[in-house]
């Protein structure tokens, strides 16, 4: 891509290059959805755990699963699709990643390419952390939501429906777990300093508490506390790890 003589690329170039990034991305995933497609069962297994265990009810016969269903004859070609574009956006998370902090890098300096280097390494350990901890925690916003049941009702679950709310659930998460990684690499950029970082805590907290609130699709307190709890501790961990980073470097130019 050419570039103006202040080594600044056009607008026109911002939109090619996320136009690159945007279909690498989705390459990767396409690929990746194929892993999904053969490991369907597995998943669908596992996704309804919290709610029925379906090999122990297909070991006993049963006619079906709890409260769960498919619903019309093109749903389970349909939940097969959406199921594998899920499992393989989340095997393809090393790719898009990388492809986001691809994006954003070339308005660095070299330096600071080779210094936030670590993002990618960090980001993909830490959304696969925040994916599993939003998974651990399906089974218990599973158990408040259905908890308010009337007794003398049944409730009836689309699986579609359900695997939207599981979706939603533990990709918060793993997007959310990602917040110390853009903070220290922000830092190694010398975009944020420690301080920056921390001396708004107050509004930090009140906005990850906020955070929670609004994307978490349960909306109940229990679900709150477990994503803004470990969000609020990840965001003073950034903030300290920042401070160290700065440390250094006044002591290597002094």
């Amino acid at each position: 891509m050419r570039k103006n003589p202040e080594n600044r690329m056009p607008i026109l170039g911002h939109f090619d290059e996320l136009r690159k990034r945007f279909f690498k991305s989705a390459l990767a995933i396409t690929v990746a959805a194929f892993v999904g497609w053969f490991y369907y069962e597995k998943m669908v297994q596992g996704l309804a755990a919290p709610v029925c265990d379906l090999k122990l009810a297909s070991e006993k016969l049963a006619d079906s699963c709890g409260i769960l269903y498919i619903n019309g004859v093109l749903g389970p070609i349909d939940l097969k699709v959406k199921i594998s574009i899920i499992l393989g956006t989340l095997l393809a998370a090393p790719v898009w990643l990388y492809q986001l902090w691809a994006f954003i890098a070339p308005g660095l300096h070299k330096k600071e390419k080779r210094n936030s280097i670590f993002f990618v390494l960090f980001a993909v350990p830490f959304f696969a952390i925040g994916v599993l901890a939003g998974y651990l925690v399906l089974p218990i916003a599973v158990d408040v939501l259905l908890s308010f049941t009337p007794t003398s009702l049944s409730n009836l679950v689309r699986f579609d429906d359900y695997l939207a709310f599981v979706t939603q659930l533990i990709f918060v998460f793993g997007i959310a777990f990602e917040l110390p990684v853009f903070l220290v690499a922000l830092n190694l950029a010398h975009v944020l300093s420690g301080k920056s970082i921390l001396r708004p805590w107050r509004y930090a907290i009140f906005g990850i508490t906020l955070f929670s609130a609004i994307f978490t699709p349960t909306g109940d307190p229990i679900t709150m506390f477990f994503l803004a709890g470990p969000l609020c501790i990840l965001y003073l961990c950034a903030g300290g790890v920042a401070l160290l980073v700065d440390r250094s470097r006044q002591k290597s130019k002094s």
